[in-house]
């Protein structure tokens, strides 16, 4: 095909002018497209004009960016290779932009991903200038960390094979040896590069968690993006000593200490912005795993309104938190958001007018006119000691970081019946089990209900992409269920629930591939009532304070996700995560999971590069 006389067919450009720009792009040493757009032809006009003559649909990609996960579905090499490259998914098949749908050879290796992938692809052509911009962006993870570990080959084969007795023969003791070569390895700028381009990634990529675990034959990096563990990339085992060291060096950790836990905290720029990394090291049989929770920008702004709280659960809240003394209980699991309810609560709070101090483990944000001090266990300053001390600083407000055992308890009912607001987490697997644990950690009866103002449970659950998520319309059988799951909401309170006609699922989108974006809480929210007082005096069980704290209108955590879904917020999908048996029928399938990029002990990529677009 010569694109100028198919131009001049196409009444792009006229045929006298065929010549004149023959002979220019002889001249030039570029792409015959850019020479032509500089010659005054629009792009655009270019690319309907080659699509025409092969048949084939167009796509002008512009600045539009391919999220990672589509990006991962086709190695670089093949792209590179092929001159093809993923542009998004729409309908469960992959949109594949491509230079020149005549090359059969590209469309065998599309048929083989195809396979590979478990989805149809779709071809459009597409424009050199845009193929050559999305290549680019295989710019990622893998490509950083493979071009480090090249640098590094080298340097960990001469660092490993010194002679340690010549270290010994010096006096050296075993610890003073291993910190020693420790040390020199995390010095090494390929390995800071290493470690510094995950933690770029995972910021980037908004991940809540880096998890760095050896295993027998690699090193796996995963990230937790929205609740879920996903592979980014695997190193070769013998780099994993050399990255530890170096995360325990930021970390200000003892580098010869590897047979027990230990915790540390560092703070690094990312994207302009600070962004602090908690670090928790756990020895297992093939090496020391890393786990990093991501703490964010310390100037987050926090508001109760962004929570996801219903109206009457904000209302309950907002009461309790005005209230003199008393005290307000979170519960969830580790990483259910509990942290960030409590400091949201802080920030509601007069911070002028009131002295409020906090007591953490770690403190994982700071916030404005609040006092926050962290707990040491390991030189004495616990919880419970850090409470007495607290009451001598004339506090009206305390945050303690999480009710662990029966003396922080006690202490903390005792600052609560004393005229202090007490805010805290305890583990337990719904609101109304707070009661339950309390009188297991050896609280009295008669004073949990002066001192239990408010009882919260809580959990995470994915948000739907803006705008993104289809409609589902309810049918009779799961109808039934959600009936029967609201069966007993007294009536009063009945009349402000939806309809439930429709709800929403997961649908996958080009700029939203996971149909999912980010995570909103769920609640379930009781305060103290004289009712409840006197059958928690009685011991009764928890199925009667369930039911008693259900006549005032509770809803389960299950009943709020259930809500937010027929209003859109969340996939119905996620309901079933908070217990139940709801099913849809023809449920979207997620995308694929991205395979991890593979790093060889060579430093090459030998899987999808993938990165992620903000």
């Amino acid at each position: 095909m010569n694109l100028l006389t198919l131009l001049a067919d196409a009444a792009v450009i006229p045929k006298e002018r065929v010549p004149e720009l023959e002979a220019e792009l002889k001249k030039q040493d570029t792409e015959p497209e850019q020479a032509l757009v500089k010659a005054g032809i629009a792009l655009a006009d270019i690319l309907k004009a080659k699509g025409d003559y092969y048949g084939v649909p167009t796509r002008e990609v512009g600045e539009k960016s391919v999220p990672f996960d589509i990006l991962g579905l086709v190695p670089e090499e093949s792209a590179r290779h092929y001159r093809l490259v993923p542009l998004g998914e729409a309908e469960g098949a992959l949109e594949v932009g491509i230079t020149d749908p005549d090359n059969l050879e590209a469309r065998d290796a599309l048929t083989f991903i195809s396979a590979k992938i478990g989805m149809p692809y779709k071809l459009f052509l597409i424009t050199e200038t845009d193929f050559e911009r999305l290549l680019g962006q295989y710019k990622g993870l893998s490509g950083e960390v493979g071009k480090a570990l090249n640098e590094l080959e080298t340097e960990i084969t001469v660092e490993t094979t010194k002679n340690p007795k010549d270290k010994r023969a010096l006096g050296l003791e075993e610890s003073e040896l291993a910190e020693t070569e420790a040390s020199a390895v995390t010095e090494d700028a390929p390995v800071t590069k290493i470690v510094a381009t995950i933690l770029r990634h995972a910021a980037e990529q908004r991940a809540s968690d880096i998890h760095i675990e050896p295993m027998s034959d690699q090193t796996r990096v995963r990230f937790r993006i929205d609740g879920v563990l996903l592979t980014n990339i695997t190193l070769p085992p013998k780099v994993h000593s050399s990255v530890v060291a170096r995360i325990k060096v930021l970390s200000n950790m003892r580098l010869d200490e590897k047979r027990k836990p230990q915790d540390g905290r560092f703070s690094a720029r990312v994207g302009g912005g600070k962004v602090d990394f908690r670090v928790s090291t756990f020895p297992t049989y093939y090496g020391e795993k890393v786990v990093m929770r991501i703490l964010g920008n310390q100037t987050k702004d926090w508001k109760l309104d962004g929570v996801g709280l219903s109206q009457r659960n904000l209302d309950l809240i907002r009461t309790a938190i005005k209230k003199p003394y008393g005290m307000v209980l979170i519960s969830g699991p580790t990483g259910s958001g509990k942290s960030t309810t409590l400091y949201t609560l802080l920030n509601e709070v007069d911070r002028d007018r009131q002295n409020v101090l906090s007591l953490e483990d770690p403190v994982e944000y700071t916030i404005a006119g609040v006092s926050q001090s962290q707990v040491r266990p390991e030189i004495g300053y616990s919880f419970a000691n850090g409470l007495r001390t607290t009451l001598r600083q004339d506090p009206n407000i305390i945050m303690v970081g999480e009710i662990r055992d029966s003396e922080t308890a006690n202490l903390a009912i005792q600052a609560a019946l004393t005229g202090h607001l007490v805010l805290s987490t305890i583990h337990t697997n719904n609101s109304i089990g707070i009661i339950p644990r309390l009188l297991d950690m050896g609280v009295e009866p008669y004073l949990i209900p002066p001192v239990l103002i408010l009882g919260v449970a809580q959990r995470l659950v994915r948000t739907l992409c803006p705008g993104g998520g289809k409609k589902v319309t309810v049918d009779d059988s799961m109808a039934t269920m959600i009936k029967q799951q609201f069966a007993d909401v007294p009536a009063a309170y009945r009349k402000d629930l939806p309809d439930f006609k429709e709800v929403y699922r997961i649908e996958p989108t080009p700029e939203c591939p996971s149909g999912t974006q980010g995570r909103v809480a769920c609640f379930e929210v009781f305060d103290m009532t004289p009712e409840l007082e006197r059958a928690i005096l009685a011991r009764k069980s928890e199925e009667e304070l369930k039911a008693i704290v259900r006549s005032r209108g509770m809803l389960t955590m299950k009943e709020d996700a259930m809500i937010k879904s027929a209003q859109g917020q969340v996939p119905f999908e996620e309901v079933n995560t908070l217990g139940g048996e709801f099913e849809l029928e023809a449920v979207a399938p997620l995308m694929p999971t991205p395979v991890p990029e593979v790093i060889t002990e060579e430093g090459d990529v030998a899987a999808p590069v993938k990165e992620v677009e903000i």
